[in-house]
């Protein structure tokens, strides 16, 4: 499906793409696949893995957003429930539904609740997910057994959508080189080539793992890097001003006793007016997330001491099991890009909102917005894109979107009701890769005590899903180094081997695998 070799092949032969997307996140995975499956020719460029940055770093949560109804954003919420739907029926090996309880102190905030969760569903429309209702405190305690009784004289028991993001990037990229796409990774866009009449005509991307620098012809480029988003738009106008205020979010993962169950909670208002989330997944518990400005964003953003202390300090409000810095198996921090940068304003209040822009030159930048309406988010980029180059006089102009049901890869056969699982995510490809570990009794044995992940599902990365280094696979084709960081590092050695042996490298290349390894892993340390 995404052999590197073949794709650099197909990137450097082809005469002229229609689209070249620079991000190889939620949002530009998802502009590859729409403006694929309209018939473009589509080239996809990451600067580094695909999902590195935010886009693998979520709350795992596909929902419409319970703060910003209380902030009465009623057109955001709506439209991401309904993509809410479109996402469990087009993905349903990925994304599922789950019940969240929100404890109520008394019965005032149980009524309020109760009537915000009924606009929450009318938004929503015919979903076919499970209608809010108010619960008894002994119906909280019943499926929450570690929830604290004092935080719940009673509460409202709802649904939402929940999602391996990592894995579903995945899915979408799949999809994207099934409608036709060429998509890479480790490729660095390094300039914006312009004609004479100063419009963007070819990228310049250098293939960071053989050093080679290639000039690729565009119709149209397509900006989405997210909170990189102003240092693509700087390549086309050196002193633009950013359109980008960033903030990061901080969870925490905790074992499973801490929330046993199958039910999240969710935590309305903190002490600083957040809205925190506690949920299980993948058979242990999120905790998540914070809010806070940062001057820059970076690849490898780390937790500040507080954030962590701020998310123990809630959790252990609300559950009889408190938690410590001990406990704590992995932190990892995503960074948001919030559009709208004010003097003084706290990043909680800035838009979630999409924004697209059209430079001069032709560069399409489009950013914001959240996981949940990437899809529609890339529908409005590429009916935008197409109206403002020269690819509205083509034939294929006037095709209309049809990502709103297609089936994305892995889908097939897996049913609605599904729950989420490690192995799960891999759909109907699953059973390929059971046949590796059948072949090769050595790759049926779990890399680390506790975990599912195996050489089999190692190979299946490097040969399906282009994975080319030990971070690659152990964060965002498994998810072991958001789970536990140490259970990571100790599979870590094996997987390095594996991938050696795959990839035909040597001994150093394994010690420098597992030296930018370990760098990256101290990172989802507490």
């Amino acid at each position: 499906m995404m052999n590197r070799t073949e794709t650099v092949e197909r990137l450097t032969t082809t005469e002229k793409f229609d689209f070249v997307v620079i991000g190889g996140g939620a949002t530009g995975a998802s502009v590859a696949l729409d403006a694929a499956a309209r018939g473009f020719t589509v080239a996809l460029l990451e600067q580094h893995d695909f999902g590195k940055g935010t886009s693998s770093r979520s709350t795992k949560l596909v929902h419409g957003g319970v703060r910003y109804l209380a902030q009465g954003n009623i057109t955001l919420v709506r439209d991401a429930l309904h993509e809410r739907t479109r996402l469990r029926e087009n993905a349903p090996h990925v994304v599922h539904e789950m019940s969240f309880i929100v404890p109520c102190a008394n019965r005032f905030d149980q009524y309020w609740f109760r009537f915000g969760f009924w606009l929450y569903d009318r938004l929503s429309g015919k979903s076919g997910f499970r209608k809010a209702r108010s619960i008894s405190q002994a119906e909280c305690v019943r499926r929450v057994p570690t929830l604290e009784p004092s935080k719940a004289v009673g509460g409202v028991l709802y649904s939402d959508g929940q999602f391996d993001d990592s894995r579903l990037l995945l899915s979408m990229l799949q999809s994207a080189v099934e409608q036709g796409a060429v998509v890479l990774n480790y490729a660095r866009v390094e300039q914006l080539v312009k004609d004479d009449a100063g419009k963007l005509v070819a990228v310049a991307v250098c293939d960071l793992e053989s050093g080679v620098t290639h000039r690729i012809q565009a119709g149209c480029v397509i900006n989405a890097t997210g909170p990189f988003c102003d240092a693509v738009r700087k390549l086309d106008v050196t002193d633009c001003d950013d359109m980008v205020a960033a903030s990061q979010g901080v969870h925490i993962v905790l074992d499973r006793t801490f929330l046993p169950g199958d039910t999240a909670v969710i935590v309305p208002k903190t002490s600083d007016g957040r809205v925190i989330f506690m949920i299980p997944w993948l058979g242990h518990v999120l905790v998540g997330t914070t809010d806070t400005p940062i001057d820059r964003a970076e690849l490898e953003p780390r937790a500040k001491p507080e954030e962590i202390e701020f998310l123990l300090t809630t959790a252990g409000e609300y559950l009889t099991k408190k938690p410590r810095r001990e406990d704590i198996l992995s932190v990892f921090t995503g960074i948001r890009p919030l559009v709208g940068k004010g003097k003084g304003t706290s990043t909680s209040k800035l838009s979630r909102d999409h924004v697209i822009e059209i430079s001069d030159a032709g560069l399409v930048t489009i950013t914001g917005g959240k996981w949940t309406t990437a899809r529609r988010m890339a529908q409005d980029c590429v009916d935008r894109a197409i109206a403002s180059t020269g690819l509205a006089s083509t034939g294929l102009a006037s095709r209309p979107c049809t990502t709103f049901n297609l089936a994305l890869h892995g889908a097939a056969g897996v049913s609605t009701t599904q729950t989420l699982t490690a192995t799960g995510v891999y759909g109907a490809a699953a059973a390929m890769i059971d046949r590796l570990a059948v072949e090769d009794s050595d790759l049926a044995k779990p890399l680390v005590e506790g975990y599912s992940l195996r050489g089999a599902e190692v190979l299946w990365a490097v040969r399906q899903e282009m994975a080319r280094t030990v971070e690659d696979v152990l964060a965002r084709r498994s998810r072991l180094l958001f789970l536990n960081v140490v259970a990571a590092e100790t599979a870590a050695p094996e997987v390095a081997r594996l991938m050696a042996r795959e990839l035909s490298r040597d001994e150093y290349w394994i010690a420098e695998q597992l030296k930018m390894f370990r760098e990256v892993a101290s990172c989802f340390r507490a």
